[in-house]
């Protein structure tokens, strides 16, 4: 179904795929013009239906930061045809998403339509006047103008993550007493004057989509039967497609992160869909073909968003209507390539695709002479390394000690949320043999092998640190790695060493459910109903050696996550603490100089890695011969760096 057209109003769509709306970094300023339109046509030419534009506030006010992008002059009509000729010249359609940041906007000139303060924003609003609402109607009809000037097929009006019309829509944040506060058509007046004006001011053909909040998920924020209400409202004040939002900035609920389950919001655009009779588009964790149809086939949705996935693969479309979706490169939710990199002010890429946002600075050319390399370790950088040698042209042969290939993927797979590591495995596996890659497993590396290849490339990835702790009574510190894998025996009292990843990791596996279900996953994270706070059968504490917050090191989008799974399981943290023994009374930590016994029978290494580097010399290595990921350097080692490093080396070879 994800390849039907879909009939509009006035125009049609190729496909039911939608790539949704997300800042890339390359917004801002002339220079990266050219880099955005390629990002854009890599999108359009892989078969999406429609692209949104990240967000571009319509004044100055609602601009998210000093430096963010704005459309409304004809300096930015000039700007962005050089998109919008991109994305059509390939089929496809793009609108430009209007969002006034309101509260949001992370300076002292912020507006909203009361003045509260956002939770996650130092800079108190100001609360708009009348005469400053007019001006922003005005605003947003100005620049729907010259976005049809500029050759966009429509707008995506931002209606939702506690932004400035959903922050009129809420009484959580609209406290006003006049026209546009109190009951709730006057709250969602100004999102229909918004519509309204937009409409005058462009033609029939110009598609008006809004993205609705359906789920806040903070207190006082809009009722199920309230979202129903606005939604019919909207669309009778002539919205083309309705888009679903998923909670505010400031909500403590995980929406778009790896441990959210596939399609866990479809019953969000389920709820517009039941009311209206425009098409409606489904959001949140939808990464495969098989998830996306099944949305579209039980009525619960007309098209389908996918952003980061289309971060992951632009060809995703294409390869799915080939009848390859084997050859998907899925998106893993990780976020860390994305969120966390725009969160930091730096450009948005992927993990599993560090060519995401970089198409024009790391393009993958075919080898003019083809070369014989041998690629030792079939972990995340040595698979990835081979996969990007072999689509230059090379012939590749991959080697690992192991019976099974995967490295520390087949360790991230098993962590509970982060199960579709199985999908990017998969995906090197399947195009490894596609490519002709000679993947030769139970096979030790030998200095003999040089002399048969034109290069090597050494990905022999990492090992656990192991802990000092001095053990008695037949104890034993277990490594993060064997109690993964199954191989120990664990107790019910555990010490986790380390606050960092791999400890919150350890956490998750320890605690959480596998594969979790979408009903188990709203009823862990009380998305409207009650919060379930069952008791663990396990104590787990975590301990680490310095002072100050645990995860501090985390991703920025994703920490707190991190951190709200080990409070809902009462892990007790300990910090500052030396670990000086372990034995049948406990773990012996000294904390400020104090000892004392924790009453454990089980301890759990999760303190770092060291590199697998004895097979060769790194510091005097040949032209011929190169080191990535964690055997190149094991500190804070993780699969984007690794896969990055894969991309780099390739592109020498």
């Amino acid at each position: 179904m994800l390849e039907k057209k879909i009939e509009l109003k006035h125009t049609e769509l190729r496909n039911r795929l939608v790539m949704g709306s997300m800042h890339t970094g390359l917004e801002e300023g002339w220079h990266n013009r050219k880099r955005l339109s390629a990002f854009y046509e890599a999108r359009a030419k892989g078969g999406t239906g429609l692209i949104i534009t990240g967000g571009y506030s319509p004044n100055i006010r609602g601009k998210l930061t000093p430096i963010s992008s704005s459309f409304n002059s004809y300096y930015d009509v000039v700007k962005h045809r050089a998109y919008t000729r991109a994305v059509h010249q390939h089929g496809a359609k793009i609108c430009l998403q209007l969002l006034h940041a309101g509260r949001y906007a992370y300076h002292p000139f912020n507006v909203a339509p009361s003045a509260v303060k956002a939770p996650i924003n130092p800079y108190k609003p100001k609360s708009m006047s009348l005469n400053m609402i007019q001006s922003t109607i005005k605003a947003f009809a100005h620049s729907a103008k010259l976005a049809e000037k500029a050759g966009y097929d429509g707008v995506e009006v931002m209606g939702s993550e506690g932004y400035l019309i959903n922050e009129f829509m809420a009484s959580h944040t609209n406290k006003r007493s006049d026209k546009y506060g109190g009951n709730l058509d006057n709250r969602m007046r100004l999102a229909l004057e918004i519509v309204k004006a937009v409409r005058e001011n462009v033609s029939d053909k110009f598609m008006i989509i809004f993205r609705l909040s359906v789920m806040d998920l903070i207190p006082n924020g809009s009722t199920p039967e309230e979202v129903t209400t606005q939604a019919k409202a909207l669309e009778a004040a002539g919205v083309d497609i309705l888009n679903t939002g998923i909670g505010w900035h400031e909500a403590r609920v995980p929406t778009i992160a790896s441990m959210v389950p596939p399609g866990a919001f479809k019953e969000a655009s389920k709820r517009l869909k039941d009311v209206v009779n425009i098409p409606v588009i489904a959001v949140n964790r939808i990464n495969t073909p098989d998830i996306a149809n099944d949305i579209l086939h039980n009525g619960e949705a007309d098209l389908i968003s996918m952003a980061r996935p289309l971060l992951a693969d632009p060809e995703f479309f294409n390869k799915y209507r080939n009848n390859h979706s084997e050859q998907i490169n899925i998106c893993i939710g990780c976020n860390q390539g994305c969120l966390d990199h725009v969160f930091k002010g730096k450009r948005a890429t992927c993990l599993v695709n560090p060519q995401a946002g970089f198409e024009l600075d790391y393009p993958l050319e075919l080898a003019e002479k083809p070369k014989d390399v041998l690629v030792v370790g079939a972990g995340p950088a040595g698979l990835s390394v081979s996969y990007y040698l072999a689509k230059k042209g090379h012939k590749v042969t991959l080697i690992d000690k192991n019976t099974h290939p995967g490295g520390q993927f087949n360790l991230a797979m098993q962590i509970p949320g982060k199960e579709d590591f199985k999908k990017t495995l998969a995906f090197y596996l399947s195009e490894l043999q596609r490519l002709k890659v000679n993947l030769t497993l139970d096979t030790a590396y030998s200095e003999e092998m040089l002399s048969k290849y034109d290069d090597v490339v050494f990905a022999t990835g990492v090992t656990p640190r192991l802990s000092p702790i001095q053990c008695t009574d037949g104890k034993q510190v277990y490594a993060y790695d064997e109690v993964i894998r199954g191989e120990v025996e664990l107790g019910e009292r555990i010490a986790i060493l380390g606050a960092g990843g791999i400890g919150f990791d350890m956490v998750a596996f320890l605690a959480e459910t596998p594969e979790q279900s979408i009903d188990d996953f709203k009823l862990q994270w009380g998305i409207e109903c009650e919060a379930n706070q069952t008791k663990d059968p396990r104590k787990l504490y975590m301990l680490k050696r310095s002072d100050g917050r645990f995860g501090s090191d985390l991703g920025k989008t994703t920490g707190w996550i991190h951190r709200q799974v080990a409070k809902h399981h009462d892990v007790e943290q300990i910090a500052g603490c030396e670990y000086v023994a372990f034995s049948d009374k406990g773990l012996l930590v000294s904390i400020n100089g104090k000892e004392t016994w924790l009453e454990v029978d089980t301890v759990i290494a999760c303190i770092g890695q060291v590199s697998n580097d004895k097979l060769f010399n790194k510091e005097a290595l040949p032209d011929n011969q190169h080191v990535i990921g964690g055997a190149k350097l094991a500190s804070a080692i993780d699969a984007k760096r690794a896969i990055y490093e894969a991309l780099q080396v390739a592109r020498v070879i």
